[in-house]
């Protein structure tokens, strides 16, 4: 729902990208995938514009990000307000669909659930800058939220070849504090099914109307076939913890720690210091905790002298979409001014 109509409207283009690096993925998802690009108004081939990519959060497409909303901006017209009032430079925006049978993905290489690091590197990136003109070297950003801003910020902390800035809204980190939560909600709903996530996924993917527990359950699967996938077991998933104790495996804990941001400012220090600008923020009550693992980041990022913008704000987890008016605009700015 656009919210100033007297602001140029620019273009969404329907894209397709046919992926080699989605191909025999676990899950048996498609390697087709829809891709949406936006293009602001007067947009012309020859003005090599900044390249954004928008990774959805969990359960979320970069479709759902385009479509119209109610009492709401989509993204591309909070991008069409933000640039027509002058509060941006214009932008070309890629919206990627990586959504899975597990609800999504981390953005990360998994052998459960595919290669969706590469895929976003090595195969959007190209297909959108070779159409359009736009990004190369130094001039390429990368925002989201939730798992999309876990997305955005591991990819600025390990591939700071390809990605120039950030901005990290609300991301998954501090993992003891946002996952393990669920731990007796998981295994209680299980237990339904023989503690079987074979069982338990036959029975999710026929409901008509999965409880919220069992949208836990997805939850913390597909999490675990993101950070320990297993290719020998059912569709690569195997959980942190003893299914009838709850006790935590510690090798297989470990193996989730080494994704956890909160963790790894001091391993990629070097790579962070090489991004023009690092945005993070989270609302000061977020319903996973995740606040407190910003802080964390935040802190590290302090002591490693690492530049960065961190910010709080008085809301939780949930409808934050309106944050993007301050991380659309830095992004751009970082890109414009340091390049």
């Amino acid at each position: 729902m656009r919210r100033n109509k007297t602001v140029g409207r620019g273009q969404v283009h329907r894209l397709t990208l046919a992926s080699e690096m989605l191909k025999g993925n676990l899950q048996g998802d498609p390697t087709e995938r829809e891709l949406h690009v936006y293009t602001p108004a007067g947009y012309s081939k020859g003005s090599k514009l900044p390249l954004l990519v928008d990774l959805a959060g969990f359960t979320g497409s970069g479709l759902s990000h385009t479509n119209w909303r109610a009492f709401t901006e989509n993204v591309p017209e909070r991008l069409d307000r933000l640039i027509g009032e002058g509060k941006m430079g214009p932008v070309v925006v890629a919206f990627p669909d990586c959504y899975s049978r597990l609800g999504g993905n981390q953005y990360i290489n998994s052998a459960a659930i595919g290669r969706y690091e590469d895929y976003l590197v090595d195969e959007v990136v190209p297909f959108v800058e070779d159409r359009f003109n736009c990004g190369g070297a130094g001039n390429r950003g990368i925002f989201g939220k939730s798992s999309g801003g876990y997305g955005a910020i591991i990819h600025g902390m390990r591939r700071s070849d390809v990605w120039a800035a950030l901005a990290c809204h609300s991301g998954d980190m501090a993992f003891e504090l946002c996952y393990l939560h669920d731990t007796a909600k998981v295994l209680n709903e299980l237990s339904k099914h023989d503690r079987s996530i074979e069982k338990f996924m036959i029975h999710f993917e026929g409901s008509q109307k999965p409880s919220e527990d069992e949208q836990a359950v997805i939850n913390l699967v597909a999490m675990a076939a993101s950070y320990d996938p297993d290719p020998s077991v059912y569709l690569g998933i195997r959980l942190p913890f003893d299914l009838y104790t709850g006790e935590l495996i510690h090798e297989r804990w470990s193996n989730w720690l080494t994704h956890d941001p909160a963790l790894l400012a001091e391993k990629y220090a070097a790579n962070l210091r090489r991004l023009k600008g690092i945005y993070i923020d989270c609302g000061d009550r977020d319903q996973f905790a995740l606040h407190y693992g910003s802080r964390r980041l935040h802190r590290e990022l302090d002591r490693l002298k690492i530049a960065h913008t961190y910010e709080e704000f008085p809301d939780d987890h949930t409808a934050v979409g309106y944050r993007m008016d301050r991380s659309l605009p830095f992004l751009e700015e970082a890109l414009r001014t340091s390049s």
